[in-house]
């Protein structure tokens, strides 16, 4: 049996256990997005040991993993230029939709934020459009 379905459900209760500690701890929502989007416009300087460590922890972690555990295959291409797009579109989204599947998808269901449900069913939608566009009409991913 393929274990790539538990690496999955291991990673989705991580992320969901640390919303979860972040927002008791903090008693602010963990949004990626705003973590980043804080430092970068400096109105979050006064939380910025906060929002470094939190950062330095999405960094880390998964460098420990990889030493523990090996590399895996993602799939990620190689495309420099259309990963460096890809995440400049994906910081605009978040921008724009104030906030990110982390901050919506994650923490804001979970806490029934009519917003979170709402902006979570466009990114899915969104997503599958982006899938169904790039790669069964124009077959470049």
């Amino acid at each position: 049996m393929n274990p790539d379905w538990l690496y999955g459900l291991i990673g989705g209760m991580l992320i969901g256990t640390g919303g979860a500690v972040y927002l008791l701890a903090n008693g602010r929502v963990m949004g990626a997005s705003g973590i980043i989007g804080g430092l970068v416009d400096g109105s979050g300087r006064n939380t910025m040991s906060e929002r470094l460590s939190f950062l330095a922890g999405v960094a880390l972690v998964p460098l420990i993993l990889l030493g523990i555990l090996g590399p895996k295959d993602t799939h990620v291409t190689s495309n420099i230029a259309l990963l460096i797009a890809a995440g400049l579109l994906v910081g605009f989204g978040t921008r724009l939709a104030n906030g990110c599947t982390s901050g919506h998808g994650v923490c804001g269901i979970s806490r029934l934020s009519l917003r979170g449900m709402v902006a979570t069913v466009f990114y899915i939608l969104a997503g599958g459009l982006t899938v169904v566009v790039f790669r069964h009409l124009l077959g470049v991913i």
